[in-house]
């Protein structure tokens, strides 16, 4: 190799398959004055073919193409771990579609705030996006303010929703472990007393009577319905009435 050839070069990662694991080797990459591209494919199934998208960034100039079968959010990617592995700062990582490279919203801009934090440039070729000019960097500022407003508005929902179930005498958005009916009995058990004056149940006995645990039994008792508390007494408390069997 001549010395001015050799200036043209520089070290990089060639990934290869060694029993189902990946082995990095140093070797010599040339970059001719440009810098690499790399392309990532990926369909949902292994009944899918990828050969499109193959295609298609072989065509847009990819150096290394690599391709994942996963469907699921949380599916291992071994093409995107291997394409990050390879770019380095100035390379381009080239897909056809958003989608291709994040399965959601919230994925794709981790993604990206990744590769802008390493130098790494997204092309997008379907959608004509490419982060290294100033129209693609304020692609990605506009995707990531619309996370945000996506989760703020869930936020929202969600708080909304507790509340009106809490208005309901719901906690947690879910259905209350005894209906109106057998709060009432469980109240009148409670108060019930026996000819010594006192208490004929416990309140482990009422949660062993109605399937429940003894603070459900607490709470349900210091809950006040539509109409009112069935009995005169203040509402119970584990402490209060030392009742904690």
């Amino acid at each position: 190799m001549s010395p001015n050839l050799r200036k043209n070069c520089r070290l990089s990662l060639k990934i290869t398959a060694d029993s189902n694991r990946v082995k990095v080797s140093e070797n010599l990459r040339f970059h001719y004055a440009h810098f690499m591209k790399i392309g990532l494919a990926r369909v949902s199934t292994r009944d899918q073919h990828p050969h499109a998208q193959e295609d298609a960034l072989r065509a847009a100039g990819c150096d290394e193409v690599f391709t994942d079968h996963a469907s699921g959010v949380l599916a291992k990617r071994p093409g995107l771990d291997k394409a990050l592995l390879m770019a380095r700062a100035g390379d381009q990582i080239v897909v056809t579609k958003l989608d291709r490279l994040g399965r959601s919203l919230t994925n794709l801009i981790e993604l990206s705030k990744t590769l802008q934090d390493r130098g790494i440039d997204l092309v997008v070729l379907d959608q004509g996006v490419d982060t290294s000019t100033a129209v693609g960097r304020m692609f990605f500022s506009i995707l990531g303010a619309i996370a945000e407003f996506e989760h703020a508005l869930m936020s929202e929902r969600t708080a909304e929703g507790l509340a009106a179930a809490r208005a309901r005498g719901r906690t947690g958005g879910r259905k209350p472990k005894l209906g109106a009916r057998q709060v009432e009995i469980a109240r009148k058990m409670y108060d019930e007393t026996g000819d010594d004056g006192k208490r004929k149940y416990t309140v482990a006995q009422i949660a062993a009577e109605f399937g429940v645990t003894r603070p459900t039994i607490y709470r349900h008792l210091s809950t006040k319905d539509s109409g009112g508390p069935s009995s005169a007494r203040s509402a119970p408390t584990p402490e209060a009435s030392g009742l904690t069997h």
